[in-house]
């Protein structure tokens, strides 16, 4: 069985997510802070009227801010209870994985990522980190 994953990079590491989780892509919006906001939560966006929460995923997962000259993208993600927005570095194609080049989370993948990667898929010439929206959802005070 195949899964289609809609690809995302952070610096040079590749992500997916379900495509059946995304509700679109977008260049970079217009953002309100938010006052005593954890610094994972980059503001809120409207979109056609709907506020949105942007989450910046370098932030949640602990990686180095991006270079300022990467603008990044809006992935507009759906979970059971709310819409939200992952700030990424760029957005890539949508692919078709097979279920033979899945394999669990490496156990020396550590720190907060870990937390929120399903697996990873074994590409040609590299790794593809599936990201669980849920869990990437949660702010790190939610899980403690």
């Amino acid at each position: 069985m195949n899964t289609q994953v809609c690809t995302f990079m952070l610096g040079e590491t590749l992500f997916g997510v379900d495509v059946s989780a995304v509700q679109e892509v977008l260049r970079p919006q217009a953002m309100t802070l938010v006052p005593l906001a954890p610094p994972v939560v980059r503001g809120l966006i409207n979109l056609r009227g709907q506020i949105i929460t942007a989450i910046d995923l370098r932030e949640r997962l602990g990686l180095p801010p991006a270079v300022a000259t990467v603008p990044g993208m809006n992935l507009v993600v759906r979970l059971p209870d709310e819409i939200l927005s992952f700030l990424v570095d760029e957005v890539g194609e949508v692919m078709n994985l097979s279920e033979d080049q899945f394999e669990d989370t490496p156990v020396t993948l550590q720190g907060a990522i870990s937390d929120v990667i399903t697996g990873v898929y074994k590409l040609k010439d590299r790794l593809l980190l599936l990201l669980n929206v849920t869990a990437a959802a949660k702010l790190p005070a939610e899980s403690n």
